[in-house]
């Protein structure tokens, strides 16, 4: 009788531990696709890297170089968006595009990306904000 409890109570116990890890992979899952995107390193001249993420209403891109600067840009459906692209090699780079001031094209998902289109190797930050990420 005791074994019986025994094997009952581990089952139960089994049991609940699988929903809970299921539950905390929804959760991570869930929280994973509006997390704000980040690349922080080194490009070598030629090199390009992006961040992307899905918006609903508005997104946000931030970005600095050392040294000669980066090239740095959002893009959606594959295109650059309009006002975004930074005039050449620059040190800093900030681009917004709001549903509230008429310039966000739509939703889905957005690209932002740095080049190295300059000489030396540039140490690059990268953010990508969208909706509820800033205001």
């Amino acid at each position: 009788m005791a074994l019986a409890k025994n094997r009952r109570a581990t089952r139960l116990a089994t049991v609940l531990t699988t929903a809970a890890l299921s539950a905390t992979g929804l959760l991570v899952a869930a929280g994973s696709a509006s997390a704000n995107q980040f690349y922080g390193g080194t490009l070598h001249p030629g090199e390009q890297h992006c961040v992307q993420q899905y918006a609903g209403y508005q997104v946000r891109g931030d970005g600095q170089a050392t040294g000669q600067g980066a090239k740095f840009k959002i893009q959606f459906n594959g295109a650059t968006v309009p006002g975004t692209g930074s005039p050449g090699l620059v040190s800093a780079w900030a681009a917004e595009l709001r549903t509230s001031l008429h310039t966000f094209p739509g939703a889905g998902y957005y690209t932002a990306c740095v080049t190295n289109n300059g000489t030396t190797d540039t140490n690059v930050r990268l953010q990508l904000r969208t909706d509820a990420e800033f205001s």
